[in-house]
């Protein structure tokens, strides 16, 4: 019986190559290289394409460097044959002396081969907050995610391979990275917060590839290449792995790179899982936009911690460190039941407010030495305030409507008048019917159910010194409303 170890990749039996095959010979058919990005764009279920990828736009990421270099001459072969739209983008970083040469090499080189080409310069960010790799990381995707826009692109070809694979599993496993860290790259996934958009996807289809067949590619068909000369200072994390650690580990365990990526396979796996059952507790726990704190009582310490980082990563958010999770769940579980619990996220804001968990944006309340706000009404359908974070809409109504119900104001009344927008002061009140008292706005909003911490983001409309709208409770009815056109005030968050 052959072990897991041994057993054939759907990509390298219809190559007719095992594992153990690519392992011995460097050398590999062009057909090998070609079957993988096949069978890469096969997995991407993009509507309105075949399984060869027909209709689909590409596009490399190419820097000029041996890896991309390959992959641009695999890629334009396919294309070719299968007739689809290529394209080649450069980021031209601006941090070697030789980046003006390197950006000619890679014009040059598609024009020969006639493959459309686009650049971008780009200026690194906050150099001194997150070092120059990533900063130079950041920058590099968000322009290639805009050249992708620019130019209609459904998938962007990466050239990692797996040396590259094994160099990111072990630097997860340094950093003390959980599952999700060391399952490494994808073989294609979508990044949005970093391409800037939902509908690209990214795509490795190197990844079960040596750098050392890289190299016999390129050889074996003259491929001119250029070499970056950071990729030999080992100040940089990335390099110091590559140059002196993995040499080290070659040496003692042959073919470790092959086994760090099935490794990887193994906590993809595994996240799946995780990620199951994320989504299992998550339907059992939430309700609206929130979770209830009832049904997590229930859950195991792993799950909730568990629950928590799907829902992070359902909003975006990044993932906290496990000490953080522990002081989140002490918190949650034995705060009083009263209690207004807040504890702050880099990305966001947690609160629980009567048995329920909400995850809010980090936001300002409006500036209260601005929060008088002038304005006149001159028929617009919407006005909005940045200020206040948020838009103000004038819907329509007719003038049937029962004005009992605070339906709205007379619209021509409400044309001309001397309106402000304004934050809560205190002591207001709003009247929302003829047959009700007015009540307080702190009456209203814990009638209503809404928490102490959205209240300073409702701002309030006066006409003069006369309350005529509360956002999240509802208009004041003491307004002239006898016309055939009313109007009633919505206000919406940004």
């Amino acid at each position: 019986m052959s072990s897991i170890d041994d057993s054939f990749s759907a990509s390298d039996s219809a190559s007719g190559y095992s594992a153990s095959q690519r392992r011995l010979s460097p050398a590999l058919s062009d057909s090998v290289y070609a079957q993988a990005l096949a069978d890469t764009l096969s997995s991407i279920a993009v509507s309105g394409e075949d399984s060869a990828g027909n209709g689909r736009v590409l596009a490399v990421a190419y820097s000029g460097g041996l890896d991309s270099s390959v992959l641009l001459d695999v890629a334009a072969a396919y294309a070719r044959q299968h007739h689809l739209k290529l394209f080649a983008f450069h980021i031209h970083h601006g941090l070697s002396i030789h980046a003006d040469q390197w950006l000619a090499h890679c014009r040059q080189r598609c024009q020969l081969a006639g493959i459309a080409f686009d650049s971008e310069q780009v200026a690194l960010q906050a150099r001194d907050k997150s070092g120059v790799e990533e900063a130079a990381r950041l920058a590099r995707y968000a322009a290639l995610g805009r050249l992708s826009l620019r130019h209609e692109v459904d998938i962007l070809l990466s050239a990692h391979h797996q040396d590259d694979q094994a160099e990111t599993v072990l630097l997860q496993l340094l950093r003390g990275s959980g599952v999700a860290g060391l399952s490494g790259m994808d073989a294609f996934n979508t990044a949005p917060g970093l391409l800037g958009s939902e509908a690209l996807t990214i795509a490795r289809p190197l990844l079960s590839f040596s750098r050392a067949q890289l190299e016999s590619y390129a050889q074996h068909h003259a491929l001119p290449h250029i070499e970056d000369e950071s990729n030999a200072d080992t100040r940089y994390a990335r390099n110091n792995l590559r140059h002196r650690v993995m040499p080290a580990l070659a040496a003692s365990f042959p073919g470790f790179q092959e086994r760090f990526a099935r490794t990887a396979q193994h906590a993809a796996s595994a996240q799946k899982l995780l990620i199951e059952l994320g989504q299992q507790d998550f339907s059992a726990c939430c309700e609206h936009d929130y979770l209830l704190m009832a049904p997590m009582r229930e859950l195991s310490e792993e799950r909730f911690y568990n629950l928590l980082r799907y829902w992070f990563g359902l909003r975006g958010m990044r993932m906290p460190s496990s000490a953080w999770l522990l002081e989140l769940r002490a918190q949650l579980l034995q705060a009083k039941d009263e209690a207004q619990l807040c504890v702050s996220h880099p990305d966001g804001e947690i609160h629980r407010y009567r048995g329920r968990v909400f995850l809010t944006p980090r936001r300002t309340p409006p500036d209260e030495a601005q929060a008088d706000l002038h304005f006149v009404w001159s028929g617009e359908d919407c006005l909005r305030f940045p200020a206040f974070g948020g838009t103000l809409h004038f819907d329509r109504c007719a003038a049937e409507v029962d004005a009992q119900a605070g339906a709205g104001v007379d619209a021509q009344w409400l044309r001309g008048k001397d309106l402000s927008v304004r934050v809560r002061s205190g002591g207001e009140r709003v009247r929302l019917a003829f047959n009700r008292p007015a009540k307080s706005l702190k009456y209203h909003y814990q009638s209503l159910d809404i928490p102490a911490w959205e209240r300073p983001f409702l701002p309030m409309v006066f006409v003069g010194e006369e309350l005529l709208y509360a956002a999240g409770i509802g208009m004041d009815c003491s307004a002239p409303a006898a016309s055939a056109e009313r109007i009633s005030l919505r206000w919406q968050s940004e």
